[in-house]
């Protein structure tokens, strides 16, 4: 082979490689470009969820926060129907105790009574 020759296919080789080497990092690229897009829609995924859970965790808090009202409030209403039934009590003893036509020995037996329903 002469020289001529030997510089063409060396030429010729040097311009296959810098080809291949050019359509790689063509395909590098567009696989990266490809990672970038699917990487921004798991991000932007991400971001929905967070934000559907943190609009979820507001909203048991505040259930949470309406429950523990409505408790303190059953709570406040029944230490005021005890009260009640205790003052109804006293004004019964007392209207016991001044009517002239009621009999105090079954008053006395029936209180036991009262108090143990």
């Amino acid at each position: 082979m002469s020289t001529t020759g030997w510089i063409v296919l060396v030429v010729v080789v040097v311009v296959v490689i810098a080809i291949v080497a050019a359509l790689m990092s063509r395909r590098r690229s567009r696989e990266m470009d490809m990672r970038r897009t699917a990487a921004e829609a798991h991000r932007e995924e991400a971001a929905s969820r967070s934000r559907s859970a943190e609009a979820a965790k507001l909203e048991a808090d505040e259930k949470a926060a309406r429950a523990e009202r409505a408790r303190l409030e059953a709570e406040d209403t029944a230490a005021r129907a005890s009260q009640e039934r205790e003052s109804a009590r006293e004004h019964m003893n007392m209207a016991d105790d001044i009517d002239p036509d009621v009999d105090r020995s079954q008053t006395e037996d029936a209180a036991p009574a009262d108090t143990e329903r």
